[in-house]
């Protein structure tokens, strides 16, 4: 990196000299501003050979603003943002970024990037238009769902294949519906078949399309799916209930980007982007026979992994106002939450996913009694649901708990080395209130309780600032 130039746009003085610091260290040359102003002003004198950048400055939106600062398009853009949403992603690859680190991003990651960036002087994950500022219907900002939007927003300047992959519920053809969105063919039509709904016998037909009289019952000549997504993306859901015989035809087609109709001789152009999906381990469906592995390395070109609901629980709350709203958008009464039924919400184990969710949501939107939903109104539905999968036990909640805060309290950049003792204020505040609370302040009653000594009660009570009387 040496001798190389870098313009970092950064308006919060402690990330940028942590990013400075880091970056000094090898040996490249910084020129810092912090609005956008200053950051044109600079480009109209100098060319920088890597720019980093924040979204949000205190003058405008990073990304919008670069495209008409005059920026050569050969210099990479590496993109910082809080605002970790697939729109965020999708806009950053839209200007040609480099790449797209959510905050708060880890420095090995944004060294790595800075020296493959420089090492290529040009950006590669350009797309010509990012297509429509929304989510695509993806909502949710967890760290497991970063990745996801990270690598949509990469497949839009691309018509590689794509496998999505994830438990059922997860929100497979909601992403492949965001990656057509985000894509260079998202003015041609997105079709979907799900392969596991269709009869084998009649999968050829349904995938290619047949002539009269293929067959009996074959009156006409019927379009087939890869017929239908020309120009667009075929959506192939369940691929890992396919046939083996209709796979290795699958694999032709995928192959030659030619195919036939069922009893038609002519050579019809495969001109689809093929993205597929499954719940099933595919590793496992080739191990034992079941999957072409020929075909499987087709499909996965570049592999998506959906994460399961209990993985982002951070984004259940997000992800109950949109249900709420889509409700209310086609008639469902308007709901809220209750602070104790949206806690005992994100408790839930969801075995169904983000799909189980939905649901239960437009349940409640429906037989609760009042506007705001308590917690009698979401156990009667859970109850109801017969999932199998209660709400977690309070000490599961707790580990669930205390793993999510633990995630976030190590991702954070000033980290101080006292994460132990803050955890244990926390719980031993909240356990301290309970106990008093439920004794009515008697400090002695609560020492029994709690198995401790009176005088150890009161200058605990003292260093964690709980008045007994108060709580």
């Amino acid at each position: 990196m040496n001798g190389k130039t870098i313009l970092l746009v950064e308006d919060d003085p402690t990330i940028a000299l942590i990013i400075r610091e880091t970056l000094v260290g090898e040996s490249a040359v910084f020129a810092a501003v912090t609005t956008i102003a200053e950051r044109n002003a600079w480009l109209a004198a100098n060319s920088p050979d890597l720019i980093i950048t924040d979204v949000v400055l205190p003058d405008g939106d990073g990304i919008d603003s670069l495209p008409g600062a005059g920026v050569d398009p050969d210099v990479p853009v590496i993109v910082l943002s809080a605002q970790n949403t697939l729109d965020t992603a999708v806009r950053a690859t839209g200007i040609g970024s480099y790449d797209y680190l959510p905050k708060p991003f880890d420095l090995e990651d944004l060294t790595t990037s800075v020296r493959a960036a420089l090492k290529r002087h040009r950006a590669v994950a350009a797309a010509t238009d990012a297509g429509p500022a929304d989510s695509h219907g993806l909502v949710g900002r967890a760290p497991a769902m970063q990745a996801v939007y990270r690598t949509i927003a990469r497949l839009a300047s691309n018509d590689l294949a794509v496998l999505i992959l994830g438990e059922s519920g997860t929100g497979k053809e909601v992403v492949a519906r965001a990656i057509h969105a985000t894509g260079l063919r998202r003015s041609g039509p997105f079709v979907a078949i799900n392969m596991a709904a269709i009869p084998r016998e009649l999968i050829e037909a349904e995938l290619f399309g047949h002539e009269k009289g293929a067959f009996t019952g074959a009156h006409s000549r019927n379009a087939g799916r890869f017929e239908q997504a020309a120009g667009g993306t075929l959506f192939l859901d369940e691929i890992g209930d396919m046939p083996l015989e209709a796979q290795t035809r699958l694999l032709r087609v995928l192959q030659s980007n030619e195919y036939s109709t069922v009893g038609g001789s002519q050579a019809l152009r495969a001109d689809v982007r093929v993205v597929a999906a499954t719940h099933r381990d595919m590793r496992t469906l080739v191990a034992d026979g079941r999957f072409r592995e020929d075909l499987f390395y087709r499909l996965n070109v570049i592999p998506v992994t959906l994460p399961p609901l209990r993985d982002r629980r951070s984004d259940i709350a997000a992800l109950i106002r949109h249900f709420v709203e889509a409700g209310r958008a086609s008639g469902l009464p308007d709901r809220q939450f209750a602070p104790a039924a949206m806690q005992l919400l994100e408790r839930y184990d969801w075995p169904g996913n983000v799909r189980e969710l939905g649901n239960v949501v437009q349940r409640l939107a429906v037989l609760s009694r009042d506007t705001v939903v308590a917690v009698r109104d979401v156990e009667a539905v859970l109850h109801e649901s017969g999932e199998g999968n209660p709400i977690l036990a309070p000490a599961d909640a707790i580990g669930r708990a205390v793993d999510d805060w633990a995630r976030e309290e190590l991702a954070a950049a000033d980290q101080d080395g006292a994460i132990h003792e803050r955890l244990q204020a926390i719980v031993e505040a909240a356990l301290l209130r309970r106990v008093l609370r439920d004794v009515r302040g008697n400090q002695l009653e609560a020492a029994r309780r709690l198995g401790i000594n009176r005088n150890t009660l009161r200058k605990r009570l003292g260093q964690l600032d709980i008045d007994p009387t108060r709580v």
